[in-house]
């Protein structure tokens, strides 16, 4: 644990008591009312502000009417403020206006240097709903609704006077909550988004639209490493443990972890007034008896902060808006190899919490003074109209939320021991001073540096980013590289130079980009692969999940090597076994044979079984027949002693495989084992039934007709779904065969808590479960099994759904299935419970779902 230590008790809470008193004289002042929320002045709003560290300040940097409807900043290079703002957001309690094209962008100056903004000019306006902004060489690109412009300021007025249109589909659906947000410059030079599948970069002078990972909800940003922060609003921290693009390689396999890996469970938050005025409020367990949120309900806007007006403390930082509960959290994030994990900074309050209502934290941002700035949109009215129930209308109406509109606010957080920095004017700086703060400490310097070298395009500076490789600090040396990518410098001298890197970033970056290069070229695959092989076991977890994901480029020997030694150290982490799987597109069947093979194998671990099972079911997707034929000999073979788990996990592979094809794989002749089961084994029977009916054969004879109809349907795709995520996620204590596992788990098979009502076993997943448990009629309690089971509360509401009918129709169990709109109703009504549930608690829940 790396909590925060509590400020001096006597400070912390008399600053929460002035805030509190301030508020409530300012209610009593303004609304006769004493449950109206009036708007405060901006001076009045500083006084309700309570920071978690006393050392800390919030300072104002721009208000109403200078920024009305605030949704999201960035800073230029000449440290001029850009604001985009949704004035058609909500203007009244209908949403009546909201396609009027009233939405703008507007650049903020600071004419005096006194860190508050002076002056607004206009860039663009005339827009609906605008949502994002990047600014670029030569203009904007502008998110709108649901088109994505390019604004450009083509006579240097200041203001756009041309629009080009980048992608007609951008934001979707055009839902503000479930829309393409973020247009955020990664290390990478692309530009990637939340809500979106897409990012998008200038190739050649023309934008490119290129399909990656799906991300996150509202807000994207990136860690010094660069890789991909993100969120929903009910789970707060999600991120890439792997760089975009190289878990998808294979066709034969699906991915369920490395891209939006869950940081925390943590849901709870610490507001400091009345949250009443939320669209979950009548929901029971929403609210305490204070009327205060318990858990997320809107998480938005994460950032990762990398400045340097903040204490050394606070570097690498997650931070997270909460606007329906007025505050922001902050997480420590922990890094162990080559997997992330969070922690809530503070045990039971926030870094800041607001006694305002209409303090709406909806995205963060860095600056170019190193410090965190705060888009406040301040309004009433949060919560999108079409999600308006009648119990918030009647509650935003009683507060008098509903007005007025077009206030808003910008906050800039900083140590009260920091002096004030002045804005730094990078327009003009020479290539030479930009190479220079490639390694400067501010994160927001190193990637503005990185942006402007990239687009001015000048060669002439590849020398000078090579030394900065060599001899600069870790940060500019990865900055460095990704320079020369965006320069398209990044040639195959440079890159392996870099590869022997002391700092693991930048090897990795190095292999990564080499691997891209080497696909063509086989003398530079000949050097990876040397590399690869005499390197493997030196190098930091991180470089060795690169070459993994590289192994796509090595031969057939040394990837199995190496693949066998990665998941003897890694195979317990689902990324592992993901990372290794999406390198073998086509080689499933040889690694299969490989690893049936070698002795050491067949000593069983269940990470080794899940493994099996995912090369089984990739040899079936791949449809090559004569491998496939060949996995139905293995079981037909005997097997030795130790190994006897291995024809389990092929059969149960090859079924998980053939379920996910939309028709029967067509063989050119029967498989003797499902002709005559009993080659394979009794305890093979179910399972070699269930394959028969994917697989066809000339003169096979047609299938019986069922005498009655089954109650429901299964679907095979949600079924294979649901046993990928149960390997990756539950083998770990119920077994790969629901079996449960002493002193871990009871087990699933007969399981009347699997096969009951359906949202007693969602809210079993969705919040976790503490002993004791009875089963089948046996009560399982500490010592035999653990005192508790985790949440998965992060997963999506599909995926858990898909492990719910899955274990409801495995071993033996028949239950109807589980859609993911039901998960997403159980979800919601059940918000506000942060504990495990208890046995006890669940046997005497009823749930209206109607």
């Amino acid at each position: 644990m790396n909590l925060r230590p509590y400020p001096a008790s006597s400070d912390y809470f008399f600053t929460i008591v002035k805030g509190v008193f301030t508020s409530l004289a300012l209610l009593a002042a303004a609304c006769s009312e004493p449950e109206a929320s009036p708007p405060l002045t901006p001076e009045q709003a500083l006084e309700s502000f309570v920071l978690a560290d006393p050392d800390l300040r919030v300072e104002l940097v721009a208000a109403e009417p200078l920024v009305q409807d605030p949704v999201t900043i960035t800073f230029d290079e000449q440290g001029r403020l850009w604001v985009v703002e949704m004035l058609g957001f909500m203007q009244d309690i209908e949403g009546t206006g909201e396609e009027d094209p009233v939405g703008r962008v507007n650049i903020l100056y600071d004419d005096d240097g006194d860190g508050r903004m002076d002056r607004s000019e206009l860039f663009l306006d005339s827009l609906v709903l605008p949502r994002a902004i990047a600014v670029v060489k030569g203009g904007a690109l502008v998110a709108e609704n649901i088109p994505l412009w390019f604004a450009e300021d083509t006579d240097g007025d200041g203001r756009a006077d041309k629009r080009t249109l980048i992608d007609a589909e951008y934001g979707g659906s055009g839902m503000p909550e479930h829309s393409a947000n973020g247009l955020w410059r990664a290390m990478d030079n692309w530009y990637y988004n939340a809500k979106s599948s897409f990012r998008y970069r200038n190739i050649d002078g023309e934008w490119t639209r290129d399909s990656t990972e799906f991300r996150g909800q509202w807000g994207i940003a990136h860690d010094n490493a660069g890789r991909l922060f993100y969120n929903y609003n009910w789970s707060q921290l999600h991120a890439d443990l792997v760089p975009p693009g190289f878990l998808g390689r294979n066709p034969n396999h699906t991915a369920t972890s490395g891209i939006d890996h869950g940081l925390t469970l943590e849901r709870t938050i610490y507001p400091i007034r009345s949250n009443t005025a939320v669209n979950r409020g009548y929901v029971p367990g929403t609210l305490d008896e204070q009327g205060r949120l318990l858990e997320f309900a809107s998480a938005c806007g994460p950032l990762v902060y990398r400045g340097t007006a903040l204490p050394e403390a606070y570097a690498g930082d997650a931070f997270v808006c909460e606007p329906t509960a007025n505050l922001i959290k902050q997480n420590d994030i922990f890094e162990d190899g080559f997997v992330l994990r969070a922690e809530g900074a503070y045990k039971d309050r926030e870094f800041l919490a607001s006694t305002d209502e209409r303090f709406r934290p909806i995205s963060l941002a860095s600056g170019p003074d190193g410090a965190l700035y705060v888009v406040d949109m301040y309004k009433g009215i949060i919560q999108h109209g079409p999600y308006m129930t009648p119990y918030l209308r009647e509650e935003t109406l009683k507060r008098g939320l509903e007005a007025p509109v077009h206030m808003g606010r910008i906050w800039r957080i900083t140590s009260k021991n920091a002096p004030t920095q002045a804005q730094p004017d990078l327009s003009a700086a020479t290539p030479g001073k930009l190479v220079e703060l490639l390694a400067d400490p501010n994160g927001w310097t190193r990637d503005m540096a990185q942006r402007l070298l990239v687009e001015r395009g000048d060669p002439d500076v590849v020398p000078a980013l090579e030394s900065l490789i060599r001899t600069g600090n870790p940060l500019g040396a990865l900055h460095a590289v990704w320079t020369l990518e965006g320069l398209g410098q990044a040639n195959r001298t440079r890159l392996l130079e870099a590869l022997t890197h002391p700092y693991p970033r930048v090897a990795q970056t190095a292999l990564r980009l080499l691997a891209r290069e080497a696909r063509n070229d086989m003398e530079l695959r000949t050097a990876i692969s040397t590399h690869v092989a005499e390197n493997f076991e030196a190098v930091a977890p991180m470089v060795q999940l690169q070459m993994v994901l590289s192994g796509d480029l090595l031969e057939d020997d040394l990837l199995f090597d190496l693949g066998k030694r990665f998941l003897h150290r890694y195979g317990a982490l689902p990324v592992a076994r993901d990372a290794l799987m999406s390198s073998l597109g086509g080689r499933e069947n040889r690694m299969l044979t490989a690893l049936w093979d070698n002795p050491d194998w067949i000593v069983y671990r269940q990470d080794k079984e899940i493994f099996t099972e995912l090369l089984a079911a990739a040899v079936v997707r791949s449809a090559e027949r004569p491998d496939i034929m060949g996995l139905f000999r293995w079981l037909e073979q005997p097997a030795d002693p130790g190994g006897t788990w291995m024809k389990s996990a092929v059969a149960g592979g090859m079924l998980q495989g053939a379920a996910t094809r939309e028709a029967p794989t067509e063989l050119a002749a029967a498989p003797a084992v499902l002709t005559n089961m009993d080659l394979a084994g009794e305890d093979f029977g179910p399972i070699l039934t269930d394959l028969n009916e994917h697989f066809t054969w000339p003169g096979k004879p047609a299938p019986e007709k069922a005498s009655v109809a089954p109650e429901y349907e299964l679907d095979a795709s949600q079924m294979a779904l649901g046993r990928q995520q149960y390997l990756n996620l539950c083998a770990n204590c119920h077994g790969t065969q629901g079996k449960g596992m002493q002193r871990f788990a009871p087990p699933l098979r007969q399981s009347e808590w699997v096969t009951g009502e359906d949202y007693k076993l969602t809210l079993i997943l969705l919040n976790g479960m503490e002993g004791p448990v009875t089963v089948n009629g046996k009560t399982y309690d500490i010592p035999d099994i653990l005192p508790s089971m985790p949440s998965f509360s992060t997963l999506q509401n599909p995926d858990l759904a898909a492990i719910a009918t899955y274990i409801r129709n495995s071993w033996g169990n028949q239950a109807p299935p589980i859609s993911g709109g039901r998960v997403t109703g159980i979800r919601f009504r059940t918000q506000g419970k942060v504990q495990p549930w208890k046995s006890g608690e669940l046997d005497s829940l009823q749930l209206d779902l109607d």
